[in-house]
């Protein structure tokens, strides 16, 4: 199964939803297919405009990688020399934190990821999950 464009733009509705029910800094959020590539994204009015490479890093690290933002972080803390030559391997395009998130379909398998910025990346985690949650799939953060 592959993450349809309506899903994603759900995913992107619903994760603003969240931030602004959670009263978050303005969000940026980027939903990627599972072979890495732009589904959709919405930076919200006042979230810096660099914001876009941060959300797709985060993406793209957890979709390219298989894991999470949050399991890379603890990767990146245990063993930098490893995160560091995976950004190298993929362009410097890897964001390590939490706000990465995998998105799974009914069966489990990897469908895409979603990348969330704006606010602590705890928070952007939160709004990630309750995204794709609120577009009847699952996330692993």
């Amino acid at each position: 199964m592959e993450i349809s464009l309506r899903k994603a733009r759900t995913i992107v509705r619903k994760t603003l939803d969240k931030g602004r029910e959670m009263e978050l800094k303005p969000l940026a959020v980027v939903v990627l297919d599972a072979g890495g590539h732009v589904k959709a994204f919405e930076r919200e009015d006042g979230a810096s405009p660099g914001r876009f490479a941060i959300a797709h890093g985060k993406a793209y690290g957890a979709v390219m990688l298989g894991i999470a933002g949050t399991a890379q972080k603890a990767r990146a803390d245990e063993q930098a020399y490893f995160m560091t030559a995976m950004n190298g391997l993929y362009g410097g395009k890897v964001v390590p934190v939490p706000g990465g998130v995998l998105v799974h379909d009914k069966k489990g398998d990897i469908i895409g990821a979603v990348g969330v910025t704006g606010d602590v990346s705890e928070n952007d985690l939160a709004a990630a999950l309750a995204g794709i949650e609120g577009a009847g799939l699952t996330g692993t953060g």
